[in-house]
């Protein structure tokens, strides 16, 4: 049986979360917003502002939703957190006030099934309470979405591994208290039994800045995504997660729902993208009337209606997957959802930035730096080739070749078939 119907709780949460992102949080987006105050979390304005709004999350029991009780989460499921993170995607800070920041919500995830107890402490407990930032490293330079060319090594010495190589775009890096390392431990199976992961606390000697790199509208040498070298990084044998050459099975504990959480929170972008589209329709007048009266107006409303619309229920339905079936079931739908990400919601910032003139592509508007948000959308998590792969492989589990020399819906044979079945009626 399908049903739309949201619990009443849940819709009451809803309500109170929607008001509370745009009278409190979006305010401070404006005033603090960047990629490097986000993840700071020394700077001032977490302990003054951040932090008192995460206490009254807390206090509503909207805290974590996607970690279970025993780790301070509600254990909501994917279609709760879909309708949740819809609304915390219209703010850069949201996701920090409500405990579930990426990269940190999937590192959360990491130690929560595979971190010892001491690792739990050390690491987790901080990481949930909001205290600090971590990083995940696992692109490489030279790699691209091909982990077979992955060439950063860990070999093991005595009590400790030593990590050489290079990763890149390591998100937040310079701001995380520790950084998930992925290297490969055994270069001579595949790279998908070779692989393990490690927690690298920052500050280990022998970690080295290449340069800073940022998105294209950050300067030279900024930006919260380095290039980093790790020479001869030295860990304890204990800082290895999970078991030797188990990196990309632990990696799924993340990706899948770091895919899936991205698409939730770009249907709010795209939303956003609506109000703007219909609000500047209502308020421009061209030709002596409303912008709202065109024909080529509303048809590009009705557009943008549908697409949300559409991309909406399949990020919900990939999430109801997800709890019905559990996450290994639901690639195909994962995947579907990754690939309209990017194409959606760059279609939604295109259109409103059209209809917003020079001011759309002005810095006056939020719609140029959501545009390259669009595109990186395509590339995060793996480029969108990768995944259009994913779906195709998945839907063609469900089909057969054709047996013999014609397509099953061949005519001539279906007509043939038919008849012999009618015969009897057919000579009457």
């Amino acid at each position: 049986m399908i049903a739309f119907d949201i619990e009443p709780a849940l819709a009451a949460d809803l309500e109170w979360i929607k008001k509370f992102v745009a009278t409190e949080i979006e305010p401070l987006d404006l005033a603090f917003g960047s990629e490097q105050v986000v993840y700071d979390k020394s700077h001032p304005v977490h302990d003054a502002h951040i932090r008192p709004l995460q206490d009254r999350v807390r206090a509503r029991g909207l805290w974590s939703c996607h970690l279970t009780p025993e780790f301070g989460g509600q254990g909501y499921g994917q279609v709760q957190l879909a309708l949740m993170n819809e609304v915390l995607g219209r703010s850069a800070f949201a996701p920090s006030v409500f405990g579930c920041q990426a990269p940190d919500s999937g590192n959360a995830e990491i130690l929560a099934h595979y971190g010892n107890a001491e690792q739990r402490e050390r690491y987790l407990k901080p990481l949930l309470d909001g205290r600090i930032s971590s990083c995940y490293a696992m692109t490489e330079p030279q790699g691209g979405s091909d982990p077979s060319l992955f060439t950063t090594r860990a070999r093991r010495d005595g009590d400790s591994w030593v990590i050489d190589g290079e990763k890149w775009f390591s998100s937040s890096f310079e701001r995380a208290a520790f950084t998930i390392v992925m290297a490969v431990t055994d270069p001579d199976v595949s790279v998908y039994q070779g692989t393990s992961m490690f927690l690298v606390p920052a500050g280990t000697p022998g970690l080295e800045i290449v340069r800073r790199t940022g998105l294209g509208y950050d300067r030279d040498d900024t930006g919260n995504h380095p290039y980093v070298r790790y020479n001869a990084v030295v860990v304890p044998a204990e800082n290895m997660l999970g078991d030797e050459g188990q990196a990309f099975v632990i990696a799924q504990t993340r990706l899948g729902g770091g895919r899936l959480h991205h698409a939730m929170r770009t249907v709010g972008s795209v939303a956003r993208c609506l109000d703007m589209l219909c609000e500047r329709a209502l308020s421009r007048r061209t030709a002596g009337q409303s912008l709202a009266r065109h024909q080529l107006t509303q048809e590009k409303i009705a557009e943008a209606w549908i697409e949300l619309t559409q991309f909406r229920l399949q990020v919900l339905h990939a999430a109801w997957c997800v709890d019905t079936h559990g996450a290994q079931a639901a690639r195909r739908e994962i995947a579907g959802v990754k690939v309209a990400t990017p194409k959606v919601f760059h279609n939604a910032v295109l259109r409103t930035m059209h209809f917003h003139g020079a001011l759309g592509v002005s810095n006056e508007m939020p719609l140029a730096h959501m545009l390259l948000g669009s595109v990186a959308l395509g590339i995060a998590d793996g480029p969108t080739e990768v995944h259009q792969t994913t779906v195709a492989r998945e839907v063609l589990k469900g089909y057969r070749p054709a047996e013999g020399d014609w397509p099953s819906e061949h005519l001539p044979q279906r007509r043939a078939a038919a008849r012999d079945h009618y015969a009897e009626l057919l000579e009457v």
